[in-house]
């Protein structure tokens, strides 16, 4: 963490038009600038587009400032692409969005199904706890469907390596394999919810050799998947980004619900549908209405008595009253003129939406543009009239909600550099200049807070979901006490209704003191509790959380079978599994974007750190070993990845992890950090029709070797700026950068090259060269200091990377050592750790495969021997493959 948070690279001062300013300037400049496009325009023309990083603090205001006090409902959040399938499957099921289970399910359920999640890599804190209750009760049961071998697949009993969006089809065709198989929860059904017979009849249109065609499944599999989710009663379906960032995302939500619905697996310990979001904060967006159709406290936009609710509580001059542009319609709307003044706050989306270059075209061409943001050279930064600079994570106070509905503290353990400020003292400015002073006079997190509990309570009586209304008012000594939480946590005196949506004890009303925030101050502490992995929630956790001193055991909803429909019933939706076949003889393959193990979002963090850089240091495609063979590709080769909307380049990775017919590549780089990188330029702005979120993961694309006439690796201790090259990618590492090279000319005068990229004028130059085979090495010395060195060759470079990187940081006195950089080569007494494995100890592959040849033969010897592992968890999946092959290798 701690080389994720210098302040190299910040964005200390406001700016405007690439000039510092005051804050005053600046702010008045922004308010002057919206307002006057508003009376000119129409509040229509202006827009926020904010992000899953902003504290719950922060997401409020702005979403109170334009829905409430500009009148437009034109904000909309990076969770967009990340979640909204997941919200608007609840809300057409339950009435709510609303994740009815806990983290604890994971661990009570007799069979876990994980649909498009990656856990492993993406969420490692659930996996290892998955993986821990796992080795607690080995009888416990994981399928894994994904259309990749991930390393989740380590702990899974079953991998189906289904076809990209064939999810609905798995899933109607699990509902009528329930229905043929009298494994119906019939009183359940008739009980509690309603459209079960249309739903069952339209999931019967395929039979099992119809769905095998669809999904890419054999009937075989097929038939033993389903049958052990008829038999299981505790099962658990955890989803994420393979669910909801498709074209047909809101419909795989809701094929999934309808079978929890069948089997009344719903609300009960083990048991129940589960989203798991891919952001740190986007649940707490959720909850103040930070997406442009919803409104604050879980209210509907749509619903004229919610609008007028939510105007009166805020006395607002007006409400929206109609949803505002998605994502992608946002952008949309900028391109084409309709928005004129735009704010992006925390988020990058000119490498993060889809059809990226024609987002960025669009801001470029927009009349305003605001960014806040915490670095001064983003993608999307670079276009900006005023650059606002914002506090950090590690420097701000609020809360975040995660996904089992669980709202913690964020307290600051930095102080705030420069001129940054808070994002919500930003907005509260802006909004204060806009002449709506009283509404946005916080001086303090504190009061946000229990302004947003307030209107959760606001009218609510038990008819809403969302309800913290104990915490309203709160203030700032409770709040700075305040503990985790899960929702609801509603004022004693307020029912839970509908009645029966959690268990209770003592009835239908909560029991406890007057206030949960009263006398927090003087509480004492909760004695801490062991706590069964079976038995409680977030290991290490008290169990004497808010709701339990106020009776509730449970925070599951809907453990009685009453919902938040008009009728209080849930409802099937109809769901008709479609064909969308998008290749075509130009565009045969289907490309799949996705996260890595160690960086998030566009890398503007984990870009920063050494440790997180050197697992996979480069943009790269998985691809099948048939599919390379048959477009002539081999492994470490730079290829070119095309589609209708332009093309990138990458590495080739040649793996058996992968589907035939489709590839895989992450979604991190950027122009920061690679040269003609950027995958989401590949991408359609093609949207599901109910949630707006983009698919993204389902795009026809081609592949074809990049002809590439020389490669190079290079490391120097200053940025490099290698643009001259054809690829190129820039990563750190200790003690300065490293690089990965390509170039489509071999007659470069390469010394000249490596002075550039060294950027070392006064460094003493050592080569060697071979024209005839390609190969020049040059190293640089700064006194005993290595500047630069850079290998050139004919193929792929085969240098050790790691080695080369750690001469940055060595001393090199003596003319041998520096020969020894030059022939790329570590001496007897420098073995080669190979890969990184494990970054947090920075254990590479060669040393875990000498652990297993002296007789670490499993995860839990390989941590003792070298600490591989014993860390955040993420790789043991990796360490666990590593000591099979090569056990496999020596039986052979």
């Amino acid at each position: 963490m701690a080389e994720t948070i210098d302040l190299d690279g910040r964005l200390l001062r406001p700016e405007i038009d690439g000039r510092h300013a005051g804050w005053d300037e600046t702010l008045d400049l922004v308010a002057s600038t919206f307002s006057q496009t508003i009376a000119e325009h129409g509040p229509d023309a202006v827009a926020f587009y904010v992000s899953g990083q902003l504290l719950t603090e922060d997401y409020y205001v702005a979403n109170k400032l334009m829905k409430g006090f500009v009148g437009s409902a034109n904000i909309d959040t990076n969770s967009r692409l990340c979640m909204a399938s997941s919200v608007a499957g609840h809300r057409r099921a339950f009435g709510s969005d609303t994740v009815p289970g806990t983290y604890e399910d994971l661990e009570l359920a007799d069979l876990i199904v994980l649909v498009g999640s990656n856990l492993a890599w993406c969420h490692p804190v659930l996996y290892q706890r998955i993986a821990a209750a796992r080795e607690k009760r080995p009888e416990m049961k994981i399928v894994l469907v994904d259309p990749r071998r991930t390393m989740t697949a380590d702990i899974a009993d079953m991998h189906l390596a289904i076809a990209p969006d064939g999810d609905v089809a798995l899933f109607t065709g699990l509902l009528a394999y329930l229905g043929r198989h009298n494994a119906l929860d019939r009183a359940y059904i008739t009980a509690h919810t309603t459209g079960f017979g249309q739903a069952l009849f339209a999931a019967s249109a395929l039979d099992l050799a119809g769905i095998a065609a669809a999904t890419g499944l054999s009937e075989d599999e097929l038939v033993r998947f389903y049958s052990l989710f008829a038999a299981t009663p505790q099962t658990v379906t955890v989803y994420s980004q393979g669910v909801n960032q498709s074209s047909s995302g809101t419909d795989k939500v809701n094929a999934i619900i309808n079978c929890h619905l069948a089997t009344g697996r719903i609300g009960k310990p083990g048991a129940g549908p589960f989203s798991v979001t891919g952001q740190p904060n986007a649940m707490g967006g959720r909850e103040v209405g930070g997406m442009a159709n919803m409104l604050a406290a879980h209210m509907e936009i749509e619903n004229p008595e919610h609008s007028d609710r939510v105007r009166r509580f805020w006395n607002a001059p007006e409400i929206a009253e109609k949803p505002g542009l998605k994502a992608v319609e946002m952008f949309k709307g900028v391109a084409d003129g309709r928005i004129k003044a735009l704010w992006i706050m925390a988020t990058n989306p000119v490498d993060s939406m889809p059809d990226a270059d024609a987002v960025e075209a669009a801001i470029k061409a927009c009349p305003f543009v605001v960014v806040s943001d915490v670095l001064a050279r983003t993608d999307t930064v670079r276009h900006a009239h005023v650059r606002l600079p914002a506090a950090a994570w590690g420097e701000k106070d609020g809360t975040v909600t995660n996904s089992e509905r669980r709202i913690s503290r964020q307290r600051a353990f930095l102080g705030v550099p420069g001129e940054a400020r808070p994002d919500w003292w930003i907005i509260a400015e802006v909004g204060k200049r806009m002449g709506f002073g009283e509404a946005f006079s916080y001086d303090a997190p504190a009061e946000i807070f229990g302004e947003h509990a307030a209107l959760s309570r606001f009218e609510n009586d038990g008819a809403r979901d969302f309800d913290i209304g104990t915490y309203a008012g709160i203030d700032d000594e409770s709040y700075a006490a305040l503990e985790p939480f899960q929702w609801p946590a509603p004022s004693p005196a307020t029912p839970l209704c509908p009645t029966g949506h959690l268990p209770l004890k003592g009835g239908d009303r909560l029991l406890g003191p007057p206030s949960l925030i009263a006398n927090v101050a003087e509480r004492a502490p909760s004695p801490k509790q062991p706590i069964s992995p079976l038995a409680g929630e977030m290991s290490g956790r008290t169990e004497a959380s808010a709701q339990a001193r106020h009776g509730l055991s449970s925070t599951r909803f809907f453990a009685d079978g009453n919902f938040y429909t008009p009728d209080r019933k849930a409802k099937f939706i109809v769901i008709r599994p479609a064909t969308d076949t998008r290749t075509s003889p130009e565009f045969p393959l289907i490309l799949n974007t996705g996260r890595i193990r160690d960086h998030w979002h566009t890398m503007t963090r984990t870009g920063k750190s050494p440790r997180l850089s050197q697992h996979i240091a480069e943009p790269f495609v998985e691809i099948h070993p048939a599919d390379a063979q048959q477009y002539g590709i081999g492994d470490a080769d730079i290829v070119r990845v095309s589609s209708p909307r332009g093309e990138v380049l990458v590495r080739a990775l040649i793996t058996a992890r992968q589907r035939r017919g489709s590839v895989f590549a992450p979604m991190h780089w950027t122009d920061q950090f690679a040269g003609r990188s950027r995958l989401d330029t590949l991408t359609a702005p093609l949207v599901d029709p109910v949630s707006g979120q983009p698919a993204l993961k389902h795009v026809a694309a081609r592949i074809e070797k990049f002809a590439a006439k020389t490669f190079g690796f290079a490391v120097t201790r200053n940025r490099p700026e290698p643009a001259t090259a054809a690829y190129w990618a820039v990563a750190r590492c200790r003690g300065g950068w490293r690089v990965e090279l390509a170039f489509d000319d071999d007659a470069i005068d390469w010394a000249a090259f490596a002075g550039a990229l060294f950027d070392a004028p006064a460094a003493e130059m050592l080569a060697y060269h071979d024209s005839d085979a390609g190969q020049h090495r040059i190293a640089a010395f700064d006194g005993d200091r290595l500047a630069g060195a850079l290998f050139i060759a004919a193929g792929p470079v085969a240098v050790s990377r790691g080695w080369a990187a750690e001469q940055l940081e060595d001393i090199h006195a003596s003319q041998r050592e520096r020969f020894r950089i030059v022939a790329g080569r570590a001496g007897a007494d420098r073995p080669d750790a190979g890969a990184t494995v494990c970054s947090c100890f920075s254990v590479g592959v060669n040393q875990i495969v000498a652990a297993v040849a002296a007789g670490c033969t499993t995860v839990e010897a390989v941590g003792g021997a070298l600490k591989a592992g014993t860390n955040c968890g993420s790789c043991r999946s990796e360490i666990r493959a590593i000591i099979q092959t090569n056990r496999v290798q020596a039986a052979e």
